[in-house]
């Protein structure tokens, strides 16, 4: 009774309450925060193995979270006619496990960096280091769930998972139910997941917010020589 209790409570209405404090904490913090609204960092303290670590690091998390947003948020009838859920899984298997490589090794480098290096180290906040260290698990445990899924290619967990994700989403009720069979190594994956993304406003992510976009579209800059 208790462990049911549970599963609804974090499955049901934990990624509600998440999502209500990343979109509410984001905003808030922007009107009342701005000068806080930066990356901070640490480049010019020290930049041994930055470039390597941060682009590592940056390239994979990208990866990684454009594909769990096509792949658990794409409903099976789209895909079905021309893709069949075993195949799906493989190349999310396939593509997900090459970015995830490249984000953990890419951020146990920059944690490691951010935790040995004093000058890094005094120019960090906790949250800085905490927010770190729970995305370079995060990384780890979506690699453990790769080792997982290779033992059923059939597509079915993907699928649960997916249906899990959209009935979240787009509030079609009885989200939690899709978790009772599931494996405990994907649930501490996506609650974790959920956790990151409540501690997001509070930490120095909300930079994502501001990809600059327009740079891809703005025009030439022009600079002459005077004379």
């Amino acid at each position: 009774m208790f462990g049911e209790y549970l599963q609804h409570l974090i499955y049901g209405y934990y990624p509600y309450l998440a999502g209500t404090v990343f979109l509410v904490g984001s905003l808030l913090r922007y009107d009342h925060g701005q000068y806080t609204w930066k990356t901070g960092s640490s480049q010019m303290l020290t930049s041994k193995n930055m470039r390597l670590a941060s682009n590592l690091f940056h390239v994979g998390i990208i990866v990684i979270f454009f594909g769990h947003l096509v792949g658990m948020l794409t409903p099976h009838w789209v895909y079905a006619p021309f893709l069949h859920a075993g195949t799906k899984q493989l190349i999310a298997i396939i593509v997900g496990g090459a970015a995830g490589i490249a984000c953990l090794v890419g951020g146990a480098m920059l944690l490691h960096r951010r935790i040995t290096n004093p000058r890094v180290r005094a120019s960090s906040s906790p949250m800085d280091t905490v927010i770190l260290g729970l995305i370079v698990f995060q990384a780890f445990l979506g690699l453990v769930t790769v080792i997982f899924s290779l033992g059923h290619l059939d597509g079915a967990m993907m699928l649960t998972l997916s249906s899990w994700a959209q009935s979240i989403i787009f509030f079609s009720g009885g989200a939690a139910d899709y978790m009772a069979e599931v494996s405990w190594i994907y649930k501490v994956h996506i609650f974790l997941g959920m956790t990151i993304i409540l501690l997001f406003p509070f930490s120095r992510l909300v930079h994502v917010w501001s990809v600059p976009f327009g740079y891809v579209t703005r025009r030439y800059q022009l600079v002459r020589k005077r004379g």
